[in-house]
């Protein structure tokens, strides 16, 4: 595995710039190290987190809006407050159904993101 090291220890939010990830998505890298990573996520109503897979633990907070969250064939909606987990390699998607912002915490760091 490729080494990244580790983000500064307090990073501010409004410094960092968003990074457009698709239509309707954006994300901001706010913090991590080769073992864990703090992703927050920005979902404009309709917006779709694709259906996909990949072998990294997630666990992931809902801050605000509403997510129809597919994980291994299972529908849920999620609302502010709510929060999901992911197991390795499980199937998993989002489709927003209210403008909102998810959390996702990743263990290890997901690499593909750092490029």
């Amino acid at each position: 595995m490729k080494t990244f090291g580790a983000s500064k220890e307090f990073i501010i939010g409004e410094e960092l710039d968003w990074e457009v990830v698709g239509e309707g998505l954006k994300r901001k890298i706010m913090g991590y190290d080769d073992k864990i990573m703090l992703v927050k996520v920005h979902f404009e109503v309709g917006a779709v987190g694709v259906m996909h897979e990949h072998y990294h633990s997630q666990v992931t907070y809902v801050e605000s809006g509403v997510f129809e969250v597919t994980i291994a064939g299972k529908t849920q909606t999620l609302r502010g407050g709510d929060s999901f987990y992911i197991p390795p390699h499980a199937l998993h998607g989002a489709i927003c159904k209210e403008s909102g912002v998810l959390i996702d915490v990743f263990s290890p760091i997901r690499e593909d993101f750092m490029e």
